[in-house]
């Protein structure tokens, strides 16, 4: 979730105190890996979920302001659009409760929320874009009430000096511009977070990368935007090109994007921290009272306030989390690569699949990032957001494979290992990674129904493109609160 921030005019003073206070933090916070002052013990995973907000017909409803009222729980907050909320899913270890606890907690937080949303004449839809979306529900209108997002939107576009061009082409053809970066706001999503120590961190962090385009592949729930058919996971285009600060000169001279793989494998967190500073001008430089070398000297633990901020301005698909809970400082890698959706019982198995196959992979003698080149992690991540479960995937020792031989031949059994190693008897690996199992085997997601799901309606009624895309959504509501999983799902 992102800093609350108020509504401010930066100077060039601020922005020249920004950089000095976040060169101090980056210090400090060298300072305190050198000394190992990490909570690692106890490790920790968790979980955000993005969702849309719609009416009884299935579009948009502006109403996230109504809705965090009615469901009253600090564990909900606002997105950047008027028709998003997302969830945090409280932190546990993997194996807390047995099997089923996790999904109860989280089923039970979703229902709740819809009880309370009905109440206000919205619902939720847990879907990577909503396909009823049109271009004229994203104008700055749009924006969320928080002041934060306003200011965002006005930094991006000073830096760019001019409208966000979106193009992507897939079955359909986008080509636009938006005034706004609210077209951001159409892309919900699923984040998983895993607490992990300073030691581990850069191994972790490579290995999500590695499977990166792996999870993308199983998991695309984003086929529309717009009324347009486009990438099976398109969200992953759109947020690369709807957060861009970069008008066209500047991209051809290689300045970094903010919406970003990386270009290299990691030796340290620290190296990602360092980027940030580096790479990246400050869009929100708001300047803490903390001093942070003093606190750390005085035997408390820093906020690194400028840092963080920083960070949260920088959307890597694998971000680094630092933060500080009851008193103790810790390190995450927040997996941000997949899509909200399409079901509960969807997002624990991607969760299952994500959690175990990092873990085998970081245990491996000889780590993949050691035989896999940087680049192709990033080329089977557009591929398998461009073409789904559908994609041809690169892997050390296999060459390029079809994505579900890749998961079913190699990949399923080391997240099978990697459970086994955390803890996770056979009683809940097999229910979860059941799920991944079959979607290989049937070759079908969230994505691949969407689509056929709108086709079949497209052929077989007389309506127009968006009154199809319209029951579809209907139909995916109506299966999500079912919580069986997409592969399952009928067309008819």
């Amino acid at each position: 979730m992102g800093r609350d921030v108020p509504a401010l005019v930066f100077t060039r003073d601020d922005r020249r105190r920004y950089r000095e206070k976040m060169q101090s933090c980056l210090d400090t916070f060298a300072l305190m890996l050198r000394e190992a002052r990490f909570e690692s013990e106890r490790p920790q995973v968790g979980l955000e979920i993005e969702l849309n907000l719609v009416d009884e017909a299935g579009e948009p409803a502006m109403r996230n302001t109504d809705v965090l009222e009615a469901i009253a729980d600090p564990a909900w907050s606002s997105e950047l659009g008027r028709f998003n909320l997302e969830i945090n899913i409280p932190p546990r270890t993997l194996t807390a409760g047995g099997p089923d606890s996790w999904e109860r907690e989280i089923r039970d937080a979703l229902n709740h929320a819809e009880e309370r949303a009905s109440e206000v004449g919205a619902h939720l839809a847990m879907i990577g874009i909503l396909p009823t979306l049109r271009q004229r529900d994203v104008g700055e209108a749009a924006l969320s009430e928080n002041p934060r997002y306003r200011l965002l939107n006005e930094q991006v576009f000073a830096a760019r000096g001019e409208d966000l061009r979106i193009a992507v082409d897939g079955v359909d053809r986008l080509r636009t511009y938006a005034d706004t970066i609210t077209p951001e706001a159409a892309c919900t999503s699923t984040q998983f977070h895993l607490q992990v120590s300073p030691g581990e961190f850069a191994a972790y962090w490579n290995a999500a990368q590695a499977v990166a385009g792996v999870q993308v592949a199983l998991a695309a729930n984003s086929p529309f935007l717009f009324g347009k058919e486009l990438w099976r996971e398109t969200r992953i285009p759109l947020f690369e090109q709807a957060t861009d600060t970069r008008p066209e000169e500047i991209k051809v001279q290689g300045v970094r994007p903010r919406v970003w793989f990386g270009e290299r494998w990691i030796n340290s967190v620290f190296d990602l921290f360092e980027e940030n500073v580096r790479y990246f001008p400050a869009l929100l430089p708001l300047c803490d009272e903390e001093d942070p070398r003093a606190t750390l000297d005085g035997g408390d633990v820093p906020e690194l306030p400028e840092l963080t901020l920083h960070n949260g301005t920088i959307y890597r698909w694998n971000r680094p989390i630092y933060a500080v809970a009851n008193g103790r400082p810790h390190l995450r890698v927040e997996n941000r690569v997949l899509p909200a959706g399409p079901t509960v019982a969807d997002v624990l198995a991607n969760g299952a699949f994500y959690y175990g196959l990092t873990r085998a992979l970081v245990d491996e003698e000889r780590p993949v990032w050691s035989r896999m080149s940087f680049q192709a992690a990033e080329d089977n991540l557009h591929a398998a957001a461009r073409h789904g479960i559908d994609a041809g995937l690169y892997w050390p020792g296999m060459g390029e494979v079809p994505a579900p031989e890749l998961v079913l031949r190699r990949l399923l059994p080391m997240a099978h290992r990697g459970l086994e190693l955390s803890g996770m008897d056979s009683a809940w690996r097999e229910p979860l990674l059941g799920i991944i199992e079959q979607r290989c085997v049937t070759a079908r997601n969230g994505a691949v129904w969407q689509a056929e799901m709108y086709h079949h309606i497209d052929s077989t009624s007389r309506v127009d493109h968006h009154e199809a895309l319209r029951r579809m959504t209907r139909q995916y509501i109506d299966y999500m609160h079912l919580n069986a999983p997409a592969h399952t799902w009928p067309v008819e």
